[in-house]
């Protein structure tokens, strides 16, 4: 199956292990993976904050970067695959646009909802050993309900133990610009994420959102917890 993939600003500038990881796993999975190189940010940033306006040349640019086919675009990321999602409730007052926005929202995918969903896998052959918890996050679980499909890969893991720990789905605390706006709010509820994973002593934090990892990884290790983050792409090529 051929597939494009959409790398997120995170993944391009932050964690690119993840992004690689994310591109070898879809190529394991016997997809030929496309990568649209006039792609760019998903605007979520710009429309967490409220400007959509603003917003709105980036997404349009988006759009036309992702044109060029009708495969399924694929996201290692839960937050940016909502914004992309989001783009035709934005641009419905676009003729020209709006049936542009939605043929692209439409073919937008969440990695894990695309690995067990639409290629009907469940078991990709990894390898970790250790206790781990998953984090949840909220763009993922909440708004495109994407909750069972990370932890189905998860527990297909050989070697991983997955544990459950209390307030597993509540929120990190970092919520896109949230973080940076109420930053008071946002250090309060990751300390307590923090102190409720830590309840079960993992030796690795697993999420499938880049953001709320560097988040609740940031805590860990101001607290001088000896937790490793992963991403999920990352322990699914485990071996």
């Amino acid at each position: 199956m051929n597939v494009n993939f959409f790398v997120t600003c995170i993944g391009d500038a932050l964690k690119s292990r993840m992004a690689r990881d994310s591109v070898l796993l879809l190529e394991k999975l016997g997809c030929r993976v496309n990568f649209p190189e006039k792609q760019g940010c998903c605007g979520q940033p710009a429309i967490n904050s409220g400007y959509i306006k603003e917003a709105i040349p980036g997404m349009k640019n988006l759009i036309a970067a992702l044109e060029d086919n009708d495969d399924p675009i694929i996201s290692p990321a839960g937050s940016c695959t909502y914004a992309v999602k989001s783009y035709p409730t934005y641009l419905a007052d676009e003729p020209e646009w709006a049936p542009r926005a939605e043929k692209v929202a439409a073919r937008m995918q969440d990695l894990t909802s695309f690995i067990v969903n639409k290629l009907g896998v469940v078991d990709v052959g990894a390898s970790l050993q250790g206790r781990a918890v998953y984090h949840p996050s909220c763009s993922l679980a909440r708004k495109l309900g994407v909750k069972d499909e990370p932890l189905t890969l998860l527990k297909n893991v050989r070697g991983l133990e997955l544990l459950t720990f209390a307030e597993q789905d509540t929120c990190c605390g970092f919520g896109g610009t949230f973080s940076v706006k109420m930053a008071e709010i946002s250090g309060e509820m990751v300390k307590e994420k923090v102190v409720h994973l830590m309840e079960v002593r993992p030796e690795y934090l697993i999420g499938a959102d880049v953001s709320c990892l560097l988040n609740i990884s940031g805590r860990l290790q101001r607290e001088g917890q000896k937790v490793k983050v992963m991403h999920i792409a990352e322990v699914l090529m485990s071996r």
